[in-house]
């Protein structure tokens, strides 16, 4: 039955578990050191990152990222193609 709980501890970090099945996990806590103490520190991680502010995500971080990726040998495609910036584009009317 410990493998059970072992394997359900993420799901009592997100507060995913029913009423029933938290209660029976947090008796088993009070038994097993072991198993309190990951409760215990994998909720308040989950909780900290909840509260934390939105990661600021700007062109710089996306350039850094890239080269990142391409110094691995990463080959990527965009979406869109990069246009030519002395080619002008035509508004379409329709």
């Amino acid at each position: 039955m410990k493998n059970l709980y072992d394997k359900l501890v993420d799901l009592y970090a997100g507060d995913e578990l029913p009423a029933e099945l938290k209660e029976e996990l947090e008796s088993a806590a009070m038994k097993d050191p072991a198993l309190s103490h990951e409760m215990t520190s994998l909720k308040l991680t989950v909780d900290a990152l909840h509260n934390a502010d939105d990661p600021n995500f700007n062109e710089e971080s996306f350039q850094r990222v890239l080269m990142k990726m391409y110094a691995r040998g990463a080959t990527l495609e965009t979406r869109e193609p990069e246009s030519n910036p002395w080619q002008l584009r035509l508004p379409l009317n329709g």
